[in-house]
């Protein structure tokens, strides 16, 4: 049910973004990674949102599945990719929230 409630907000964000950005921005295929394994909740929630986005913006979504240390090999991936705006994360509360009280360091500031 959580899945169905972060499509429109998902659409919605890329959408008022790339209008934001110069009119060459959807040049080329988008990357949205799933810091989770193939095949499970995650992933088929985001390759159904993925088709909606790319028919909606011209632009193929590809799914980048980085599972590994409950979402954080994926958020690392993210973090460290090119700020470009073609490369996105499929978020998790664990990674983005809990694990800065669980763990004494994190490569990454989920703050930021």
């Amino acid at each position: 049910m959580k899945l169905f409630a972060a499509i429109p907000g998902a659409i919605s964000s890329l959408l008022i973004a790339t209008s934001a950005h110069a009119q060459d921005y959807l040049s080329r295929p988008l990357t949205w990674v799933v810091p989770f394994p193939h095949g499970g909740v995650n992933d088929n929630g985001a390759r159904t949102v993925a088709k909606v986005l790319s028919e909606k913006l011209g632009q193929p979504v590809i799914i980048e599945n980085k599972p590994g240390a409950g979402g954080i090999v994926g958020t690392e991936y993210v973090v460290n990719s090119k700020p470009d705006g073609y490369t996105f994360l499929y978020a998790s509360n664990g990674a983005l929230v809990t694990y800065q009280f669980l763990y004494k360091k994190l490569s990454y500031d989920p703050q930021t």
